[in-house]
């Protein structure tokens, strides 16, 4: 089945400029990712494990590699108006690699999206005990989400601006009166409560918090208006969100002494601190939806040439994932998801290799932008960038100093460069892409901002 790109959100096509969006809105939905319950648990552990100033470093030294990570993955996602999955395809890695780009972002923010909808079904049934099994809840929460979701950007921005502020709200409300109850100056210059942790090592737990989210970031910079865009909604969102809720999360854990940070929401503030947990699960879900759709819909044409339509493939996604995560059978992949995670960041290095340094197919992208549709064909397969991919990903797992993730982005970085300069950057077989479809060039200014 097929559909017109704009009620598909653009899921196989360019995002064209009359379709961009102001800056500020998407980085609202930005500080919503980086703002999550997830975030919140980075910084209570950074807290349990660490000094005040220890963690603030931590949390600076990850954000800055966040942001880089972001910024340059995001202007390519900006300048070619291409979700990730699909923008792999002429950035290193082939129609096939491509396909295995999607179906791994599919697989697993899927299987994130029906855990987080468990532990917030969790949080339903504390609210409400015993009003309706957790099973429910979890089903109820899962759909809520999918049709957001199914509403695209639109959808997933008015999701935003409502759940943001009331987390934020909720959360200066848990710190505030936890706070009041002790010493400022004391938990700021307390010694860690719990067991010690390196400076590195708390900058590896920050970056490696988000690093999926920056690895798919293209997914959201689609739709912004030019790379000064991507740059003020990233260092906007990403350092707010880092410092805003993750130093909230490092003082409530050195008030409380633990490390357990829903525990520590849930006693200051009683069943207000189960709606904050369910408002910081909410907003990254709609995302890890959102995105694994677009992963999977370009893996099934890649694979079957089939073109799905998005909105549908969202509902059925997002049903089979609420299903999966009620009946419990995802808390059993957790550890495969977190497995598969390695396989993300050199995703990363090889296309900004690609793009930037050895610019195999850049000229492709260039010719096709101007003219406001894809490239007319895309190699099938690129070995060298299997070969990469595989190496630099089983590095990041083996290798346990340092940031893993960063390490093997670079190292993902480093060798297709080099590869490329060697020429051993190559495709093999070629597929013609005209039958995705092209949109038509638009006439809106790129230089009109908010």
């Amino acid at each position: 089945m097929s559909a017109a790109p704009e009620s598909d959100d653009f899921a196989l096509t360019r995002v064209p400029e009359s379709a961009r969006r102001p800056w500020f809105g998407i980085a609202v939905q930005r500080f919503g990712q980086v703002s999550a319950l997830s975030q919140f648990l980075v910084g209570s552990t950074l807290g349990y494990s660490m000094t005040f100033s220890e963690a603030a470093l931590a949390l600076l030294l990850g954000s800055v590699v966040l942001e880089v990570i972001m910024c340059i993955v995001g202007i390519i996602g900006q300048r070619e108006g291409l979700n990730t999955a699909l923008l792999a395809r002429w950035t290193g890695f082939g129609e096939m690699g491509a396909a295995l780009v999607g179906l791994a972002i599919g697989v697993s923010l899927l299987g994130w999206f029906g855990i987080q909808s468990a532990i917030s079904a969790q949080s339903f049934d504390a609210l409400a005990p015993g009003l309706m099994p957790v099973w429910v809840w979890t089903l109820l929460f899962g759909l809520a989400v999918t049709a957001i979701a199914a509403f695209g950007f639109g959808g997933m921005q008015w999701l935003a601006n409502v759940t943001v502020p009331l987390f934020l709200v909720l959360v200066g409300w848990a710190v505030v009166n936890e706070l009041l109850q002790h010493n400022l100056m004391d938990l700021m210059t307390s010694p860690a409560p719990g067991p010690r942790m390196s400076v590195l090592q708390g900058t590896g737990i920050v970056a490696g918090g988000l690093i999926v989210g920056a690895i798919i970031t293209a997914d959201m910079t689609r739709f912004n208006r030019s790379g000064a865009d991507v740059v003020k909604q990233t260092v906007l969102g990403v350092t707010l969100g880092e410092f805003v809720i993750g130093l909230a999360g490092v003082l409530l854990a050195h008030a409380a002494a633990s490390g357990d940070i829903v525990a520590i929401v849930t006693s200051s503030v009683g069943l207000f601190g189960l709606v904050i947990i369910i408002t910081g699960t909410l907003k990254i879900n709609d995302w890890n939806l959102y995105s694994s759709t677009l992963g999977l819909v370009n893996f099934i044409y890649s694979a079957f040439r089939i073109n799905l339509h998005r909105v549908p493939t969202t509902i059925v996604l997002g049903v089979v994932g609420s299903v999966l995560g009620a009946v419990g059978l995802l808390g059993q992949f957790s550890e495969f998801l977190t497995l598969l995670g390695v396989a993300f960041p050199p995703i990363a290095g090889i296309m900004v290799a690609e793009y930037f340094f050895v610019r195999q197919w850049r000229p492709d992208l260039e010719e096709s932008r101007r003219r406001g549709g894809l490239p007319a064909s895309a190699p099938r397969i690129v070995p060298a960038t299997i070969v990469i991919w595989a190496v630099s990903a089983l590095a990041g797992y083996f290798v346990t100093w340092g940031i893993p993730a960063v390490f093997s982005l670079a190292l993902s970085m480093v060798l297709y460069t080099v590869a490329g300069k060697l020429g051993w950057v190559r495709g093999l077989g070629r597929v013609d892409t005209q039958a995705i479809g092209i949109v038509a060039p638009s006439r809106t200014s790129a230089s009109t901002h908010p």
